[in-house]
């Protein structure tokens, strides 16, 4: 078990102004972070998480941070790394590094072969409960560490592509603990996937190109929860969204929502701003881009980098070069330019400028995360191996804590309702 790789500390020049300015990050993060504030003051009271160790693979920046050091005043000892070499701040790392029972790997910019190495980092503390967003840790501790397994008492994973690895595992039969599907609930999938990843890669995108969507035709890979949150939110920016589709029932959706819906080959020759959000691999493809018009953007918001197929762009290319900060250039031989962002990485995370999604998104999810691992330590003989739901309840009690910060009141059903709800006895 490598327990080799540094913490991040040991790879930074200045660790005092690194954790200095991760801390501040962190701050203006939790001001706007009412669920976690609340299970703060709940779990510092209650130390949930005695005695347990955490493992976490998560994108490290400041929102997550200040989930990582909630499970650490509940009474765990963590260790986190990055699950993506760019979405990693060095400084907010720094600044959980400094935590006396966090232990933070993450660093920016790794090769695959530090990603890895970090990861096997994380899982040399033994973790007893992994979270997770894409899989990575789980897959980890499966393949090469199942000495542990017997002592995990389960996880937590964050995210569409993650819940899809967690449940292709299940169904082989090969997963050999309970992780919650943290992606599927809807505190989650109503707000992250949606206003998060609608608004965060369109920003980002933006930011980094300093172009406009107004009179652009965007186009849509897939018409998920994410694909959705994109196109309502281009739209709302005044740009002509099309959308392409795989499934009838998206497409047919999609068609109805009044978007244009058309096949990738089709929309190769029209689009200005490509987004991609399947989860899949080969959205955009070679024949995609001997279509395309001179100029266009392409971006994915996807969890991996396999949605655009940069190996057939690369071929194709006669010239690659940095047009812009986290802007690549590919010069196709009749002189079109190509514009890929943030290498084909998680746009919202990997570019230079990104932030990923807004602080009051990630606290909702967040929120859930913390009371998963709750329910794990409490309930955990509870759940078989395998991928679970998010039990209502827990999903409820996180929305009622927004509400409440939020000062927003809300109906509740009477005994009869419920009576009434709960019979099928009534007729006409």
């Amino acid at each position: 078990m490598s327990e080799h790789y540094a913490p991040v500390s040991e790879h930074l020049d200045d660790v005092e102004a690194a954790r200095n300015e991760g801390r501040r990050k962190m701050d203006w993060a939790l001001q706007h972070m009412p669920i976690l504030q609340e299970l703060r003051d709940q779990f510092e009271a209650d130390q949930p998480f005695a005695g347990e160790v955490v493992g976490m693979a998560m994108h490290v920046e400041a929102k997550t941070a200040n989930l990582v050091e909630l499970l650490a005043l509940g009474g765990a000892e963590v260790a986190i790394t990055g699950c993506n070499p760019l979405s990693t701040h060095d400084d907010v790392s720094a600044a959980l590094d400094a935590h006396d029972d966090i232990t933070s790997y993450a660093v920016r910019g790794v090769d695959e072969e530090g990603y890895y190495a970090a990861i096997d980092a994380v899982v040399s503390h033994e973790p007893t409960i992994t979270v997770d967003d894409g899989m990575d840790m789980v897959y980890t501790i499966h393949e090469e560490y199942p000495e542990l397994i017997e002592t995990i008492v389960g996880g937590a994973e964050e995210t569409t592509t993650g819940v899809h690895r967690l449940r292709a595992m299940d169904e082989d039969g090969e997963l050999k603990y309970p992780v919650f599907a943290v992606n599927d609930t809807p505190m989650k999938r109503l707000f992250d996937n949606v206003h998060g990843t609608g608004e965060s890669s369109l920003a980002t995108i933006a930011m980094t190109t300093n172009l406009s969507y107004a009179g652009k035709n965007v186009v849509v890979g897939g018409y998920g929860h994410c694909g959705k949150g994109v196109a309502k939110k281009a739209a709302g920016q005044n740009a002509n969204v099309i959308v392409t589709e795989v499934d009838p029932r998206r497409a047919l959706e999609a068609h109805m929502e009044g978007y244009e819906v058309m096949p990738m080959e089709e929309a190769a020759k029209v689009g200005d701003v490509f987004i991609t959000t399947t989860g899949n691999r080969d959205v955009i493809t070679r024949e995609d881009f001997e279509q395309m018009k001179d100029g266009v953007l392409l971006a994915n918001a996807g969890h991996f980098d396999i949605e655009i197929d940069l190996d057939a762009l690369s071929d194709l290319a006669v010239d690659e070069y940095e047009a812009r900060d986290g802007v690549d250039a590919y010069e196709m031989e009749d002189g079109r330019r190509l514009n890929v962002l943030a290498e084909g990485r998680l746009v919202n995370l990997a570019s230079p400028i990104a932030l990923g999604h807004p602080v009051e998104v990630m606290d909702q999810s967040f929120g859930v995360q913390a009371v998963v691992v709750r329910e794990l330590v409490e309930n955990g003989d509870d759940y078989d191996a395998g991928v679970h739901e998010v039990p209502d309840e827990l999903d409820r009690e996180v929305a009622e804590i927004k509400l409440e910060a939020e000062g927003i009141e809300f109906d509740s059903m009477t005994d009869e309702q419920r009576e009434y709800m709960g019979s099928w006895a009534h007729g006409t």
